[in-house]
């Protein structure tokens, strides 16, 4: 705690103000990772096209001789 009330007086605010501060950022990134989290598992849902065609089916290339 007394480090606390240190870091708050170096930054002319009160320790309530300085958690609150802190706080705020802490939900503010943990909501932008969420949002990127969902983004990006959307993406890797859908897939990418990267070209090309598919020369053979999985069957044909699995199959037993």
């Amino acid at each position: 705690m007394r480090k606390a009330k240190l870091l708050a007086a170096k930054k002319d605010m009160s320790v309530t103000k300085l958690l609150s501060e802190q706080l705020t950022k802490v939900i503010s990134e943990d909501d932008e990772y969420e949002a990127a989290k969902k983004r990006a598992l959307t993406v890797l849902r859908k897939g990418l096209h990267l070209g090309g065609r598919v020369a053979a089916e999985r069957e044909e290339l699995h199959e037993r001789r």
